[in-house]
C-alpha cells in the first residue's frame, strides 16, 4: 500500500479503529514523504523517538512520525544508529515539528541535523547527557535548578522585554512568554513550555495493562475517560482483542458523559 505516490510501502495494522499503516524508511524517504505530505496539505500529528536496542540487533534507537492523510493515519518509522543517533531536521515544512524534535532530543538522545537545538522539557532538571526513555536509564531524582534558557533577543533602540509566567494569577497552566516590545507593538513573542512534564511515558515501563489503564485515566483530569479509552485500544490492538458491545457502549456513555460536561464550562 502506497500513499501520495511515494514509493514506500506501508502495511495496514490490524484492529484499530481507523485504517491506520506503518512502514520502515531510511533518512531519503522519510523527507521526501514529508514533503509531500506538506504539498497534499495532510497534517503532522505526532513525532516520537524510541529506545529499540532491546529488539531490533540492526538498529539502536527509531523516530517514529505519523501523518494524518486522507486515507487514514501513516506511521513512518526511520532506524537509527545505536552510537550518535540523529535524524534529519523536519522542521522546514512542518515548523510544529521543531518543538517535537526538542522533546525527542530530551528524552532519548536522538538529534535533529538542524533547527532549534535548545532544550524543550528538559528545564535543567535533570543533566544534559541524561535519557530518560532510554531502557538502561536508572531512576534517580535530582535536585531542581534554576535555567539559564537561551531566549531569542531583539536588539535596538527602544526595545523591551516584559516577561510573564510561569505562574500565573489564574489557573492555567504554567508557560514562561518573554515579549520584546517596542512601544505598543509586539515584535516577538517567545514561548517556553513543558513545565508540565510528569515524566508519565516513564511510569508506564513495567505496568500490567490494569494498572496502566488506571494511569493513562490520571494523565489529565478532565478527559480522563479519553486517555483511559486510548489506553485500552492500544492494548487491543496490541493483543488482538475485540471487546464486547457492553464494553463499547459504556465507553461511548462515558466518553460523551465528560464531552458534554466541558462544553458547558
Amino acid at each position: 500500500m502506497q500513499f501520495l505516490n511515494q514509493p514506500v510501502e506501508f502495511k495496514p495494522l490490524v484492529d484499530h479503529a481507523t485504517l491506520t499503516c506503518a512502514a520502515r524508511v531510511n533518512q531519503r524517504e522519510l523527507v521526501t514523504f514529508c514533503s509531500a505530505a506538506h504539498k497534499a496539505e495532510r497534517r503532522l500529528v505526532a513525532m516520537w523517538g524510541s529506545d529499540e536496542r532491546d529488539r531490533d540487533a540492526k538498529s539502536g534507537f527509531a523516530l517514529h512520525v505519523a501523518f494524518d492523510l486522507d486515507e487514514g493515519l501513516a506511521i513512518l518509522t526511520l532506524p537509527l544508529p545505536t552510537e550518535n543517533p540523529e535524524f534529519s531536521d523536519l522542521s522546514l515544512p512542518f515548523p510544529a515539528a521543531e518543538r517535537m524534535q526538542r522533546a525527542v532530543r530530551d528524552l532519548t538522545g536522538a538529534v535533529p541535523d538542524g533547527g532549534d537545538q535548545r532544550p524543550w522539557l528538559r528545564h535543567a532538571n535533570w543533566p544534559a547527557d541524561y535519557y530518560p526513555l532510554r531502557r538502561d536509564t536508572p531512576d534517580t531524582r535530582f535536585e531542581t535548578q534554576n535555567e539559564d534558557y537561551a531566549f531569542v533577543r531583539v536588539e535596538g533602540d527602544g526595545v523591551h522585554e516584559i516577561p510573564v509566567g510561569p505562574i500565573h494569577a489564574g489557573i492555567i497552566e504554567p508557560g514562561h512568554f518573554r515579549f520584546s516590545v517596542m512601544g505598543e507593538n509586539v515584535l516577538r513573542l517567545e514561548e517556553r513550555l513543558g513545565w508540565k512534564h510528569k515524566g508519565i511515558e516513564r511510569r508506564f515501563v513495567g505496568m500490567g495493562l490494569a494498572d496502566g489503564a488506571k494511569l493513562a485515566g490520571r494523565v489529565s483530569g478532565d478527559t480522563t475517560v479519553a486517555y483511559a479509552w486510548a489506553y485500552s485500544q492500544a492494548a487491543e490492538a496490541i493483543s488482538g482483542t475485540m471487546p464486547p458491545p457492553r464494553a463499547l457502549w459504556l465507553r461511548a456513555l462515558l466518553l460523551e458523559s465528560g464531552r458534554s460536561r466541558l462544553s458547558r464550562q
